[in-house]
């Protein structure tokens, strides 16, 4: 994390079409993507000055705001020009991209129709989401309170802000804990992910993850099952219930901030950090690589 409050990093962020100093890019405090948590947002990382499938995550931030009833009035290709420009603008090889949409302070209450749909975009140098000693040993999680809710109550396909509230609290309560993240359940019961990754088990030589039925199918994710079946292993998407646990003998998870991170212990079951695991860390660490790059090599 960085060592000064976000709100007084340096550089520019760009905001409803413009570059503004980063202390300047404010919103009204009634604004109403605060309140009701109309807001959908992306999360993406750049790699040798290029942002690792960039128009996917904006068709994919397009699409989220589509299922929160509003649109985005950038194009996908005007928001990609946005990006690449504003990392270049800010310096950066290699750093975090964060789009993100909402509703401005037009109206306030639940009803929001006219209010103006704003967006904006910051970037800036963020590591590893887990420490990275910790990572090679294994992450911990804890088994989470919470559960990923029917989609049937939540629009479950989108990057919605909303739908990480209970993300946030069930982080909270397993760091509180001495945890690295959680797991979550669904709502029937069934293994989802954890708090803003998605996760694979390994036995037997095979892979098996969740199917994505109440949580984002993450770009990674399918990045990631693209390069195991790459090596020739088989991936099964499935309904997994937390009692398999014990059975499974490697555990990792995948996401933007995660990249892929082994887990070795999910509360009271113990997983190695084996080959596999090993295997697609390194193979997705290559894949995110610019093409010039590797070809320089």
């Amino acid at each position: 994390m960085a060592s000064v409050p976000f709100d007084q990093l340096d550089g520019f962020i760009w905001m409803n079409g413009e570059f503004v100093a980063w202390a300047d890019a404010k919103i009204h405090v009634l604004t109403h993507g605060l309140h009701y948590a109309s807001a959908v947002f992306e999360g993406e990382r750049a790699y040798g000055g290029e942002i690792f499938k960039l128009t996917e995550h904006t068709e994919r931030l397009h699409e989220s705001a589509r299922l929160l009833g509003f649109k985005i009035p950038y194009t996908v290709a005007e928001l990609d020009d946005a990006c690449r420009t504003l990392l270049k603008k800010q310096g950066f090889q290699d750093a975090y991209v964060r789009p993100i949409a909402w509703r401005g302070s037009e109206q306030m209450g639940v009803s929001a129709q006219n209010n103006r749909i704003n967006c904006a975009i910051a970037i800036w140098q963020w590591p590893s989401y887990f420490d990275p000693a910790q990572k090679l040993k294994g992450i911990r999680l804890d088994l989470a309170e919470w559960r990923r809710p029917d989609p049937r109550t939540a629009p479950s396909k989108s990057k919605a802000a909303g739908l990480y509230m209970i993300c946030t609290l069930s982080k909270h309560a397993a760091e509180a804990k001495g945890y690295a993240d959680a797991m979550m359940l669904d709502w029937r019961g069934q293994v989802a992910e954890a708090t803003g990754a998605n996760i694979f088990f390994v036995k037997d030589g095979k892979i098996h993850t969740p199917k994505p039925d109440c949580f984002l199918d993450g770009i990674t994710r399918r990045t990631v099952i693209g390069l195991a079946k790459e090596r020739g292993l088989e991936v099964i998407e499935r309904a997994i219930m937390p009692e398999e646990l014990e059975g499974f003998e490697q555990c990792f998870l995948t996401g933007t901030a995660a990249e892929v991170t082994p887990v070795s212990e999910i509360g009271p079951y113990r997983f190695e950090v084996g080959e596999i695991a090993k295997s697609l860390m390194n193979d997705y660490s290559a894949a995110v690589q610019p093409k010039h790059a590797i070809a320089a090599e």
